[in-house]
């Protein structure tokens, strides 16, 4: 799984103004929960490519020669292996990935799933004063809920995301070692 990061461009708010700065501070940090679909989609297409390859090898190799029974098998193998190909080399990147939202202003997480027609939708929404604690590992961050069972586990792509992470929950969740 991987983790993509997302964070909102920091306003520019005017010099002497504490309330625009501690705002542009404190942007939010969106985690979304995918898996490698690079890395499927290209063996899927490999696998494609491979049957519609195997669909025009079939009556490439000469195999039973004149008998008409074993030339319907060979051409309904071929078929489905074209289908099948084709489908396979058509595969894409699904959408709606929920996404973790952490909010340091609302002081809240939230997971967000888009809807069939493109909309996110909110599906949890926790403060951080509900949590239990929250352990940062090197390549996940598990939240913990006020009885110690796991409430979610995100994966972290790199260490900038969990120093973020760390900088926005520390003082407002328990941080576990």
């Amino acid at each position: 799984m991987s983790v993509t990061e997302q964070i909102p461009p920091q306003g520019s708010g005017m010099p002497g103004s504490r309330t625009f700065g501690s705002f542009a501070e404190a942007s939010p940090l969106s985690l979304r929960f995918e898996a490698n679909w690079k890395v499927r989609i290209a063996a899927l297409r490999f696998l494609g490519g491979a049957m519609i390859l195997g669909a025009a090898g079939l009556w490439i190799v000469q195999g039973s020669g004149t008998d008409p029974e074993m030339d319907l098998v060979r051409f309904g193998v071929s078929i489905a292996f074209l289908l099948l190909g084709l489908v396979l080399m058509t595969a894409h990147e699904p959408a709606g990935h929920p996404e973790a939202c952490f909010d340091p202003v609302r002081r809240e997480l939230r997971l967000l799933k888009c809807d069939s027609s493109g909309r996110p939708r909110t599906v949890l929404r926790r403060s951080y004063d509900t949590l239990g604690g929250v352990r940062l590992a090197a390549n996940s961050v598990q939240l913990f809920e006020d009885d110690g069972s796991l409430l979610i586990e995100l994966p972290l792509d790199s260490a900038a995301v969990r120093s973020q992470l760390r900088d926005q929950l520390s003082g407002a969740v328990h941080i576990m070692t």
